[in-house]
């Protein structure tokens, strides 16, 4: 469809915020330069006329956006129906002449030719409060994601808002992280008992991962309480930052850690103090490894890795 027959966000949205003004449930223009645009004579009716055999259009019906008694839905009392989103349709809806191109709806219409601004624009409209204005900067935003990208509009149940599926929403972009949380150690994503949006706000946040806390351990310490500090003995790398050992979308070895004890704990400590070799091939190593490295763990002795409050606990042993 041309530019002349767009109307842009802020016109249309223009035409409601006069139609709640007034009163009046079925606004008749919206205008784009020079050129009136009109609304449907019948809303929904009209639109129906066509669009009566597809279940995901009628599938609309069963979720909130329908909702006649919410007066803030598009369906509620003195809502735009369909319009509300799709705007105005009154030359979608009249029969193209002939050699003529049905006017495309100018919002998610087949030849619309919005941009991912102005189709957000539309979604923000209502929603602004409940995405909060980290949306503006916010990963998802900068590439250039639309709403409807994530969502499904017309879905009974909005597969984003729903625990069984939402980590297929997000797996579909974030291919690494699905392959990873199919990992013998993680989170329980892959089992449908635990969400992407358990820890990340995909809306956006203050950081770096878009995290719905403002670090890693604060978001870790939602659900892993007992390693909260302060402790009275720290270890450092847990201070600074969980991720330091644990993989957080699932590893190959045990409690998620980035590598297996004690190469893990090798990565910073240096083995000149405390004589050990980890394995080769053939069992230990040549030499004189320490016997506190049989069965392979640092922790066989240093349990208390996340930190202590014991008197003694400066090397985190008790």
């Amino acid at each position: 469809m041309g530019s002349a027959r767009r109307v842009t966000t802020s016109i249309w949205l223009w035409a409601i915020v006069a139609v709640i003004a007034t009163g009046s449930a079925s606004p008749t223009l919206a205008a784009e330069g020079d050129e009136v645009v009109p609304y449907s004579r019948s809303g929904a009716d009209t639109c129906l006329g066509c669009h009566d055999d597809s279940a995901k259009v009628l599938s609309i019906f069963q979720n909130k956006h329908a909702q006649r008694g919410d007066d803030r839905a598009p369906f509620g009392e003195g809502g735009l129906q369909c319009e509300a989103c799709h705007g105005p349709g009154g030359n979608h809806s009249r029969r193209p002449r002939r050699g003529e191109e049905r006017a495309s709806m100018p919002y998610w219409g087949h030849a619309s030719t919005a941009s991912t601004e102005e189709l957000n624009g539309v979604c923000l409209n209502c929603h602004q409060n409940h995405v909060g204005l980290k949306w503006e900067g916010s990963a998802h935003n900068v590439e250039d994601l639309e709403c409807s990208d994530c969502h499904d509009v017309h879905a009974a149940k909005d597969p984003m808002l729903r625990a069984v599926t939402s980590s297929d929403v997000c797996g579909s972009c974030h291919l690494q992280q699905k392959v990873d949380t199919h990992k013998p150690y993680g989170h329980p994503i892959n089992l449908k008992r635990f969400e992407c949006t358990e820890c990340h706000a995909p809306h956006g946040s203050n950081n770096e991962y878009s995290l719905v806390r403002n670090t890693t351990n604060e978001t870790c310490y939602e659900c892993h309480q007992a390693q909260r500090g302060p402790h009275l003995w720290e270890h450092a790398p847990v201070v600074e930052d969980c991720s330091n050992c644990h993989l957080p979308h699932g590893s190959v070895n045990p409690a998620m850690l980035a590598k297996r004890p004690p190469l893990l704990c090798q990565s910073c400590h240096s083995q000149a103090g405390h004589p050990s070799v980890p394995y080769a091939s053939g069992g230990l190593a040549d030499g004189n490894p320490s016997a506190m490295l049989l069965n392979g763990s640092c922790l066989n002795c240093h349990s208390q890795v996340h930190g202590s409050n014991h008197p003694s606990g400066a090397n985190l042993m008790r």
